[in-house]
Formats: structure tokens, sequence, C-alpha cells
């Protein structure tokens, strides 16, 4: 019988397992003929990103990328658009060592660029795949847009001119169709959030402060995102401004444009676009045609609607008709969310003084339906407007008031939207201290604890429902389950507990009564020792039920692997946690009033 003898494969011959399907990033850049920096642009730009394999052939000091990965770059057509740029930059190179400045020029001029839209077009097949991808991209944007432009980090004046450009026309588009929805301001900047075409787009802009640029940042790495984030965005307002019948990219009023009023200018062209397409179809319209045209439609709240707009519009206006048309149809088309963000600030005109933060407001006001102004040269109206409803104030006093108006602070317009009702002013006037800016993206019942000026709010906006809700501390509301629930004292689990009692105790009592009603009538009916008997089982049945909980859980836990378990007391410190949090704000909330009270 002869022995089985084990054939080893020599090396360089073909590899199996994860030698084969990874490869580090040394022997990457080397495979793709390029720099370091470049092989790092390229994976921004395709999204490809390291990867962890289970065991590290090469050791544990090395990146790893999946060998698909590096041969998809490997064919790609923007690798040799970056070899041929940098070949053309060492012929600007050789030209100005040579001295000859003339062809230098014309090399610069004729430089080949790259392009990103098949980029774009592979990464989100889909329209909906790049508003998912877009709070990055509009975070990122509306940073560079606030930058100073610095030669030494190659952060030159166009890209920060464009940034600029890319988030007002993104503003001006929010601001058009009213899907902006939640604002918070925080000490890293400002927090907004939009719904276009159902997702959700929460991003942060900078304060409006002179930004300091830290050294331990590599902006090489940021410049490369902003490069591809750019061109993503500029696809997504193409996209957005063709869907309201609006011409991109938009040409802007050079006047307004050099008094730094860009997102007034976007607003000034699209809604002087809209009304030419309008205008076009239609020749001018006389109030009999108007009359004859509602009463040949079929909807009889179509015709109300279409009669009130119209007594608003000039009869002698060109397009009226089809104006109102639009605006109806519009109107019908919005979710109930959107109507309700509308009508905020309707009928109110709001005047902003120079300390307020102007981009900010002049973005938000309009999205709800203000009409806004502001203290400079390219301002709608001036300070004097006798119709000026209300005036955004940021200082301690103001010197000239107007009795026709209110000056209330900022706050005052981002807590009105984040409730969607107009709250009172008493207590954002000049000169006070503003209630506390809660966050609208902080679920109050889900933390455990709900701060007094969130159930204030709430109150009111059940008032300006018509709907009633419970008062906290009116009756016996600690015995009442469901208003311990509501107020966020006890959880859900504690609530049905607490009504499960509730009910047997009721029983009991009510038990106790016909047993007393019978002994009053002369009825014979001992039951002493019967409900000594049963009050003794309910007294150990609590127990007993929490003994077999604990029993139940201990059993579970000891059955789950050890990742599973890890994660349950995981969740668990969590859970608990935040109630030691929550138990010191009630603390903390407690000693306040006390102090108050002394």
């Amino acid at each position: 019988m002869t022995k089985k003898i084990k054939h080893y494969r020599p090396p360089g011959k073909k590899k199996e397992g994860n030698a084969a399907r990874f490869i580090t990033r040394s022997q990457a850049v080397k495979q793709l003929q390029c720099t370091l920096s470049l092989f790092r642009r390229l994976c921004i730009l395709k999204g490809i990103f390291p990867r962890e394999p289970k065991k590290k052939v090469k050791g544990n000091n090395h990146t790893y990328y999946h060998v698909k990965d590096i041969a998809y770059l490997l064919h790609e057509p923007l690798l040799d658009k970056f070899r041929e740029i940098r070949a053309y930059e060492r012929k600007v190179k050789k030209a100005l060592a040579k001295k000859d400045i003339d062809r230098a020029r014309r090399l610069q001029t004729r430089q080949p660029t790259p392009t990103f839209d098949r980029v774009i077009q592979q990464r989100y097949p889909k329209f909906v795949d790049a508003l998912r991808d877009l709070d990055d991209c509009l975070t990122m944007v509306h940073l560079f847009a606030v930058l100073p432009a610095t030669e030494r980090l190659k952060i030159d004046v166009e890209c920060v001119h464009n940034c600029r450009r890319l988030s007002h026309e993104w503003q001006a588009y929010i601001v058009r169709t009213h899907k902006l929805r939640k604002v918070f301001v925080s000490v890293k900047g400002i927090y907004y959030q939009a719904e276009v075409e159902g997702q959700k787009i929460t991003w942060l802009t900078p304060h409006a402060l002179q930004q300091v640029l830290p050294d331990d940042v590599n902006y090489s790495v940021l410049l490369t995102f902003v490069e591809l984030y750019q061109n993503l965005l500029g696809f997504v307002n193409f996209r957005l401004y063709h869907s309201i019948n609006v011409a991109y990219p938009p040409i802007l009023d050079p006047k307004l444009e050099a008094l730094a009023a860009g997102l007034y200018a976007l607003s000034r062209y699209i809604d002087a676009h809209s009304s030419m397409s309008v205008e076009e179809p239609k020749a001018p319209t006389s109030s009999e045609q108007v009359k004859a045209q509602v009463e040949a439609t079929e909807n009889e709240e179509s015709e109300i609607r279409l009669a009130q707009l119209h007594r608003q519009l000039p009869t002698n206006e060109p397009g009226a008709l089809m104006h109102l048309v639009r605006d109806a149809e519009a109107e019908n088309e919005d979710d109930q969310e959107t109507r309700d963000c509308k009508k905020l600030f309707r009928n109110m005109k709001l005047f902003l003084s120079r300390e307020v933060p102007r981009e900010s407001l002049l973005f938000v006001i309009p999205a709800f339906g203000g009409v806004i102004s502001w203290e400079g040269a390219g301002a709608p109206f001036k300070e004097a407007d006798q119709s000026i409803t209300h005036q955004i104030v940021d200082r301690p006093t103001q010197g000239h008031k107007y009795l026709s108006r209110e000056y209330v602070q900022p706050q005052w317009i981002y807590d009105c939207v984040n409730s969607r009702i107009i709250l009172p002013t008493e207590n954002y006037l000049v000169g006070r201290i503003p209630p506390p800016h809660l966050s609208p993206f902080v679920d109050n019942e889900a933390e455990g604890y709900v701060p007094d000026y969130a159930e204030t709010i709430k109150r009111l906006q059940s008032a300006s429902k018509n709907e009633i809700l419970p008062i906290s501390g009116a009756g016996n509301d600690i015995d009442n389950p469901q208003i311990l629930l509501a107020e966020g004292y006890i959880s859900r689990a504690e609530a049905i507990e607490a009504a499960e009692r509730k009910r047997k105790l009721e029983a009991h009592q009510k038990q106790y009564h016909e047993e007393l009603k019978k002994e009053l009538e002369g009825q014979s009916y001992s039951s002493a020792a019967k409900k000594i008997k049963q009050s003794s089982v309910e007294e150990k049945e609590p127990l007993d039920i929490q003994q077999i909980a604990d029993d139940t859980e201990n059993m579970q836990k000891t059955l789950m692997s050890r990742k599973k378990r890890g994660l349950l007391e995981a969740i668990q410190k969590n859970h608990e946690r935040k109630d030691s949090r929550n138990k010191k704000l009630k603390e903390r909330k407690k000693a306040i009033e006390a102090q108050k009270s002394e």
C-alpha cells in the first residue's frame, strides 16, 4: 500500500480564499500605476471604500480592498483623463521653465477638464437614489459656501462662488414649493429638514461668522468630495427646477447679486419665469369670460375657489384665468402638511433688523408663506412701511418703535415653524429671556422626559384645533394611568399593569359593597375568611409573577449567544442611562421650582 503524498502549491500559482479576494492598497496603487493621492481621489469619486477581511493575509497594518473593485477602477475612463491632465500639466511646467510665457498661456487655455456625468449616472441610476444621498452633499456645499478662499489650501474663489450659487438654488426651490419641515438652531449651526418627493433630507449650515480653518484637516480629501457634490447638486437642481417648469440655470438680476441678495434674486426669477410661462397662451380676459368659465366648471368647490382668487387679481392682467387654474391645481396636488406650511405666516409682513441672521430668515419665512424685507439696499420695502406686522430684533433694547407692529426675537420664528402654530409673542419680546429652544428632532415620549414648554406648545396646538386635553394636576391624575402615560411619567408596560391593578381594586370594592349591603338587609353572609384568603393570594401573586418573569429572562439570557447577550446588556444599560438622565432632569426641575417659590 503506497502512502499518499501531500502536494504543496508552488509560489506564484493560483491563490484561494482571502488572498485571492482582497488586495492591499500598495498593491492596488502599483496595479493602477497611479499616485496615492490619485488613487484616493478615484475611490472617493467611484464610491469604493476599504474592506475588513476575516483573515488579513499581509498583516494587520495594511488597508485592504476587493480585487473586483480595483479591476473596476482599472478600466475607468476618469483614470485616463487624469493621466492626460497630468501630462498636460507637465507641458505647461516645461514651457514655464523655458520662460515661454505665450506657449504656457495657450496650453492653460486648452487644458482638459474631467466630466462627472457618467459617474453620477452610475452611482445614482434613479433620482430617488440621489435624493437619499443628498444629506452630506448639502452639508458640504453649504460649508464651502461660507469658507474663505485660500490659495495655500487650494480653495479657490470659483469653488466658493459655485457652492454659494448651488446652495441658493436649492433653497429657492424649497421656498417655492414650501417643502421645509423642521428648523433647529444649535451650537454647531442651523439644522434644516425638507421633504422632497417623499424623502426627508436633513442638512447643517454653519452660522454666519468668520470661519477659522484648522490645520489638522486634510482639505484635499474635502475638495474631492466637494468636486463630486457640486456636480450631484447641479443635476438635482436641474431636475427639480424642470419639475416646476422653470428654466435652469437661472439668470439673476446683477444688481441684487452685487448686493449679496442671491436667494431673493432667485425667488424673483422663479416668480417672474412662472408668470411669463403662464401669460403666453392666453389673451387678456374680462370678468364676463371668467364668469362663463366658472359656470362651465363641473366641480362646485373649484368654481368658488376660482371666483375668490379672481377677485384678488386685476381683471386686465394678461393670463389671469390661466394663473388661477394653475394655482388651484397646485393647491389640490399639495399634501396637508404643505398646505399648512403655506398658511403659517400668511398675511404677515416681517422686517429684519441688521443684527439678526438674515440668510436663514430669508430662507425660512418665505418657505412658510411670509413676506419679508431687511435693512439695506435692494430690500422690497423700507422699515417705515406701516403695513409691517412684525419686526425681528436681536438686541436688548429698541430705540425707536412703531406702534403698528410687534418686536420679537428670531427664536419666535423657529419655534412657530416647528410647532406649526403662531405662538404668543409675550415670551419673545425684546429684552426678555426667551423660552428654551426645543429640538424638533427629539421624540420626548421615547426619551421619557417632556419639558414644560413642550407641554405648553402641545396645549396651544390642541386649542388651535379645538381639541380638549386633560389638565395636569386637575382631579386625581395620580390614580389615572392614561394621564401618567401621556405626561411621560411611566412607560406603556407600567401603564397596562397599573390599569390592571386599578380594575382589580374596583372589582374588590364593588364586591365589598355588595356584601355589606346584604349584611345590612339581614342576610347571613360570612366571607371574612374568604376575603382574607383572597387578599393573601393577591399579595403573593405579583411576587410570583415577578419571580417567574425574572427566571424566564435569566433562562433566555443563558440560551443566547455571547454576541446577542452582549447586545441585550448594552440595550439595558442604555435604558438605565436614559432613566438616570431623566431622573436628574426631574430633580433639577424640582430644585428650580423650589428656588423660584422661595
